[in-house]
């Protein structure tokens, strides 16, 4: 069992050292399909809304396995409404935040060829929220103080690459956003859709 598992490791090893190393740098822009999973004791619900996002990638690997680092700027959120007492009534608007995301993504690439290939992809995504925003009637149930600042996620999906072009399509799932414990807290969870032109 230990000659196969050294004579494994050697093998793995030996394909690692004489495959050519891979390395991608390029830019891409997409959209967000986001929304707020909200959780209290109020009638505030959310529906969806559609923002842009926009930046830089990198891609480091060998063979089929690759690390993708990504940094870029996007919007979030969702549509809030709530439905109050009868002297406040029913209060809706936009509910935005405005961050900068950072994705690790370790990918596999199911195929591969000198034109094509279709990836995979999974890994922790580390958001730095910039600015947010939420209607003014909202003001007496929503308070800065419990915007968190850093947020932690995980992103999945599947991407093509055609020549110096890809295409990411991937789930994303993130921590608190808003966390009032007395009133309400909010998780948000997105479908990235995303072009990018690699430039090296």
């Amino acid at each position: 069992m230990k000659r196969f598992l050294f004579a494994s490791l050697f093998v793995l090893i030996a394909s690692i050292g004489f495959a050519q190393p891979v390395f991608d740098l390029g830019v891409k822009a997409g959209v967000h399909y986001s929304n707020m999973s909200l959780d209290g004791d109020f009638d505030l619900s959310s529906d969806a809304i559609t923002k842009l996002h926009w930046g830089a990638f990198g891609r480091v690997g060998f063979n089929r396995v690759y690390v993708q680092p990504e940094v870029y700027f996007s919007k979030k959120g969702g549509d809030l409404s709530y439905e109050g007492p009868m002297d406040i009534g029913t209060l809706t608007g936009g509910f935005d935040y405005k961050n900068i995301d950072v994705p690790v993504l370790l990918g596999y690439k199911l195929v591969k060829t000198p034109v094509i290939d279709l990836r995979v992809m999974a890994g922790p995504v580390f958001s730095f929220v910039t600015d947010a925003d939420y209607p003014n009637e909202l003001d007496p149930y929503l308070s800065d103080d419990f915007f968190e600042d850093n947020l932690f996620g995980v992103q999945y999906g599947l991407g093509v690459d055609v020549l110096f072009f890809t295409l990411d399509a991937r789930m994303e799932h993130t921590g608190k956003v808003y966390d009032d414990p007395d009133f309400v807290n909010g998780k948000s969870t997105s479908f990235m859709l995303t072009l990018g032109f690699k430039i090296l």
